[in-house]
């Protein structure tokens, strides 16, 4: 697999089984948010609401863990290693947004 960079219009390539949890994640959100506006149409109690905002939220958060996780070994890593000190302020700025 030839290695390409990743970030800031860059590209990645991602392994099968990176893709497929990744894809997995944003199905399993994409269907809460579905759910949701199910909820809305039926006219469902506004708690009970929330609780699958909530949890659409988790999701997207784990969905964030991963590919952050995977972006500081391989990516921030490789950089880091190349001397591309610049990166570390790419990786701050992107943790000060999923931070807010």
């Amino acid at each position: 697999m030839e290695h390409q960079e990743c970030c800031c219009h860059k590209t990645k390539e991602r392994s099968e089984e990176e893709y497929r949890s990744l894809i997995h994640r944003l199905n399993r959100v994409e269907g809460q948010i579905r759910g949701i506006r199910g909820m809305l149409e039926k006219n469902a109690y506004c708690t009970d609401i929330l609780a699958q905002v909530a949890a659409a939220n988790a999701a997207l958060n784990a969905f964030s863990r991963e590919l952050l996780s995977e972006h500081i070994r391989t990516c921030v890593a490789r950089d880091i290693r190349e001397g591309k000190d610049e990166t570390i302020d790419e990786l701050l700025a992107t943790l000060q947004k999923l931070m807010k």
